[in-house]
């Protein structure tokens, strides 16, 4: 499968290439896309101060220009948090897409959107602050009145980004099991 893998509000960080490591050893292709050219944080308020210096537009744009030349295979878009919103308006724009898989993350969806069966698979902490309950809830209704094949799964007591082993949000068990799981649906698409 080919896999582009958008990375969070933190940058191109270690654990988004370990993450990508992690994929192409289990026989995936894939591309991790650095839409801060360059710039990382240590801190969430940091990198969402960037984010709004650059502006959604602009990352979409980059997030496009970094796809297209890997689009006409059929990617399945993948992201941690920040990337999961961008790797999600990709694939709902992306008539080829394979698959979604969103970890920390979602979007909002557009009300015209939609999806001949997309497989999207969602991990995310549980409570997380960033994804309230009731947000999750409209998000997984929507996704499906757009026709997405929705399957979420929760990590009670871990922290947002909780996969990055560099950041105080690491929560080992809960990274390994949704690894577990994520190989599985990669595998499935």
């Amino acid at each position: 499968m080919n896999i582009m893998l958008f990375h969070s509000t933190y940058g191109l960080r270690p654990a988004v290439h370990s993450a990508a490591e992690r994929l192409e050893a289990a026989g995936h292709r894939v591309w991790t896309p650095d839409l801060f050219e360059g710039r990382t944080f240590e801190t969430v308020e940091e990198g969402m101060a960037f984010k709004e210096e650059l502006g959604q537009e602009e990352l979409l744009r980059r997030g496009i220009a970094a796809s297209a030349p890997h689009s006409d295979s059929g990617l399945v878009y993948a992201g941690f948090s920040l990337g999961a919103s961008v790797a999600q308006n990709l694939a709902l724009g992306d008539e080829r897409a394979r698959g979604l898989l969103l970890l920390h993350g979602t979007s909002d969806i557009a009300d015209d959107a939609s999806v001949d069966e997309l497989p999207v698979q969602l991990h995310i902490a549980d409570p997380d602050p960033f994804e309230p309950h009731d947000w999750l809830t409209a998000w997984y209704l929507r996704m499906g009145r757009a026709g997405a094949d929705v399957e979420v799964y929760r990590y009670p007591g871990a922290g947002h980004v909780y996969t990055d082993p560099d950041l105080p949000d690491y929560d080992e068990e809960s990274a390994e099991q949704t690894w577990r799981v994520a190989l599985a649906f990669l595998d499935s698409v």
